[in-house]
C-alpha cells in the first residue's frame, strides 16, 4: 500500500526502499555550496550568544560554595572552557571539511548501523535538555509578566498538587515553549540571524545587570574577599571538579558541533572563532555571575546566585517604574538567551539525530518539533524538583558522550588521517568502507564500552550505590578518562585489526568525473590539506582511474 505523499520528509526518496531510504535524505546529505553561509563572524556571534545563559551564569557558584576562592573558581572556568574549545574545534572541523552532520560522521567510526545507538542516545538527552531549558525560559516569561502586572505573582493556582508546579509558572513555560516553535521552523543555515541578534542584545543586558548590582551594593561585595576553605588533596580535587563541571556543561555541544560547522564557508572559519570566543565569552559570563552574586549578599543579606531569583527580589523590594522597566529588559534578554541555547544545543541536534534514525519520514524541522513535544511531556519541572539528583545524572551523561567522542576523534584524525569516503557514508553496500561487520564497527563498540566502564564505580559513588574515595576522585576526571581510554583502545584495536579507507595513498576526494573523449577522463580533485583549491587531473589509463575511484 502506497503511503500519502505528505508523510515523506523528502519526496526524492519516497520510492526508495531498503538501505538507500534508510541512509539518506536532503537534510542528511553533504551541504551544497549555496547553503554554506556561516563565515567566521557567524561563529563568533554564535558562541557569544550561547555563552550568556542561566546555566553558565550559575556554574561558578557551586565551586565557591564548595570551598574555592572566587579567583580560583574563575581560573577553573578559563581552563575548563579552553579545553572545551579545543574539543569543539576537533569535532567541528570534520563537519566543516566534508559538510556533514554528527550522525553521518559517526557512521565512519561506528558503522552505518552501529551509529544508531550514539545518535539515539544523543537525541534522547537533547529532548530532555530541551524541556529543562524551556522551563528556565518560562521563568523568564514569568518575570516579564510580573513587570507588566505586579499581581501576576499572586495568580491563584488551579493545578492539583500532584502536577508538580503552579498555574503561574506553568503559563510562563507554555508561552515560552509555544514561541520557541517559531524558531524551529527556520532552516539551520538561516537561524544564524537569531544568534547575531542575541549576541548584541544579551551582552548589553548582562552588562546592565552587572552595573545595576554594583550600584545597589556600592561595591563588589564580600565574596570577592572570601578566603578558601579547603586544604591539601581536597583543594586539588576541588579544582579538578570545577574544571570538569565546565566541560560536562559543554559536552553535548562538543559532540553535535558538526551539525553547525557543516554550513561553514570553509574549514578555517571554524577554528580561531571558536577557539578564542568560547573561553572568553563563557569565562566573562562566569565573572559577571560572581560579581552579581557577591553584590546580592550586600543588598539582601545572602548571596543569590540564580539571576532570575535576584531579579525577582529586585521587583519585590522596589516595584517602581524604573525597576520594572529594568527587570523587563533583562528578563526579555535572558528569555532570548534561553531560546538561542535551546535551539543551538538541543533542537537542531535532536533534529539532526532523529532524522538519521528515520530519514524517509523525518527531517530536521519535523524532528525539532518532536523534540519540543517530548520536552513538554517529560514535565521538566519534576526533573528539577530534585536538582542535585538531576545534576548527578547529567554529569554521568558526559561519560557516555566522552567515549563516543574519543572513538570519533581518534578514528578521523589518527586512524583515517583526515580522509572519509563520503559516498560510502550513504551506501548500504556490504562492499563499501563503512559497512564493517553487519553494519557495525565492533572495535568502536569495545572502546566505547570500556571508556564507560572506567567510570562506573565513580558513578555508583555519586548516586550513593557504592562508596570508595578513589572512585570518587577518579569521577572528577570522568570526561577525560572516558575520552583517553576509548581513544587508546580504539587505536590499538585498529592496529590489530585494520579498517578500510584510511587515506594512506591518495589524500583527496573525487568530486566529479567527466568523460572528454574515449581515452582521457578529467577528474576534479580537492586536496584535503589545501582549502579552496582544486586541481583537474587527466587520467589516461584505466588502472589509475580504478585506483582513484576506489578512494
Amino acid at each position: 500500500m502506497k503511503l500519502p505523499t505528505w508523510l515523506y520528509a523528502d519526496h526524492s526518496v519516497q520510492d526508495l526502499s531498503g538501505r538507500e531510504a534508510f541512509l539518506s535524505n536532503e537534510d542528511l546529505k553533504p551541504v551544497e555550496p549555496a547553503r554554506r553561509l556561516w563565515g567566521p563572524w557567524n561563529f563568533v556571534a554564535f558562541w557569544l550568544a550561547d555563552s550568556i545563559n542561566i546555566n553558565t551564569w550559575m556554574i561558578i557558584s557551586g565551586m565557591i560554595i564548595g570551598g574555592l576562592t572566587w579567583w580560583e573558581a574563575w581560573l577553573c572556568t578559563w581552563i575548563g572552557y579552553t579545553f572545551s574549545a579545543v574539543f569543539i574545534c576537533l569535532s567541528g572541523r570534520i563537519g566543516a571539511t566534508y559538510h556533514i552532520s554528527f550522525p553521518i560522521v559517526s557512521r565512519s567510526s561506528f558503522g552505518l548501523f552501529g551509529s544508531l545507538w550514539p545518535v539515539f542516545n544523543r537525541s534522547f538527552m537533547a529532548c530532555v535538555w530541551y524541556g529543562v531549558q524551556a522551563w528556565l525560559g518560562g521563568k523568564c516569561i514569568v518575570l516579564i509578566f510580573r513587570c507588566i502586572c505586579l499581581s501576576y505573582e499572586t495568580l491563584p493556582n488551579t493545578l492539583p498538587a500532584s502536577f508538580g508546579t503552579n498555574t503561574r509558572d506553568f503559563i510562563g513555560f507554555i508561552v515560552f515553549w509555544t514561541l520557541s516553535l517559531i524558531a524551529i521552523w527556520f532552516p539551520v543555515q538561516k537561524i544564524r540571524i537569531l544568534f547575531t541578534v542575541k549576541s548584541i542584545v544579551v551582552p548589553i543586558a548582562a552588562l546592565t545587570f552587572f552595573i545595576w548590582s554594583l550600584v545597589k551594593a556600592k561595591g563588589l561585595g564580600p565574596v570577592i574577599h572570601q578566603p578558601g576553605t579547603l586544604t591539601g588533596s581536597a583543594h586539588g580535587w576541588a579544582w579538578m571538579s570545577g574544571i570538569m563541571s565546565c566541560v560536562s556543561n559543554f559536552v553535548t555541544l562538543i559532540v553535535n558541533n558538526p551539525d553547525y560547522t557543516r554550513f561553514a564557508t570553509r574549514p578555517s572559519a571554524v577554528i580561531l572563532p571558536q577557539l578564542l570566543t568560547i573561553p572568553i565569552g563563557f569565562s566573562v559570563t562566569c565573572f559577571i555571575g560572581i560579581i552579581v552574586g557577591s553584590s546580592s549578599k550586600v543588598i539582601f543579606g545572602e548571596p543569590i546566585w540564580n539571576p532570575l531569583d535576584l531579579l525577582g527580589k529586585f521587583l519585590d523590594s522596589e516595584p517602581t517604574g524604573g525597576t520594572r522597566a529594568g527587570v523587563f529588559f533583562i528578563a526579555l534578554a535572558f528569555a532570548l538567551a534561553q531560546l538561542g541555547v535551546n535551539i543551538a544545543a538541543n533542537s537542531v541536534s535532536a533534529g539532526s539525530d532523529l532524522t538519521a534514525i528515520l530519514p524517509k519520514f523525518l527531517n530536521i524541522r519535523r524532528s525539532g518539533y518532536i523534540c519540543a513535544v517530548v520536552g513538554l511531556i517529560i514535565c521538566p519541572w519534576n526533573l528539577l524538583s530534585n536538582s542535585s539528583t538531576f545534576t548527578t545524572y547529567l554529569s554521568a551523561y558526559s561519560t557516555f558522550l566522552s567515549s563516543v567522542l574519543g572513538v570519533m576523534i581518534t578514528d578521523y584524525y589518527i586512524v583515517r588521517k583526515g580522509y572519509l569516503k563520503v559516498k560510502d557514508l550513504y551506501s548500504g553496500s556490504k562492499e563499501d568502507a563503512y559497512y564493517f561487520t553487519y553494519g557495525i564497527n565492533w572495535r568502536a563498540y569495545i572502546a566505547y564500552i570500556v571508556g564507560i566502564l572506567i567510570n562506573i564505580f565513580g558513578f555508583a559513588d555519586a548516586v550513593g550505590i557504592y562508596s570508595l574515595i578513589a572512585a570518587r576522585n577518579m569521577y572528577h576526571l570522568n570526561f577525560y578518562l572516558g575520552f583517553i581510554v576509548s581513544s587508546l583502545l580504539y587505536y590499538g584495536l585498529c592496529k590489530l585489526s585494520p579498517i578500510p579507507a584510511c587515506g594512506t595513498e591518495w589524500p583527496s576526494e573525487v568530486i566529479d568525473k567527466d568523460e572528454k573523449d574515449d581515452n582521457i577522463i578529467v577528474l576534479k580533485v580537492v586536496p584535503l590539506d589545501k582549502e579552496d583549491q582544486s586541481t583537474y587531473v587527466n587520467i589516461q589509463d584505466q588502472e589509475t582511474l580504478d585506483k582513484v575511484c576506489r578512494l
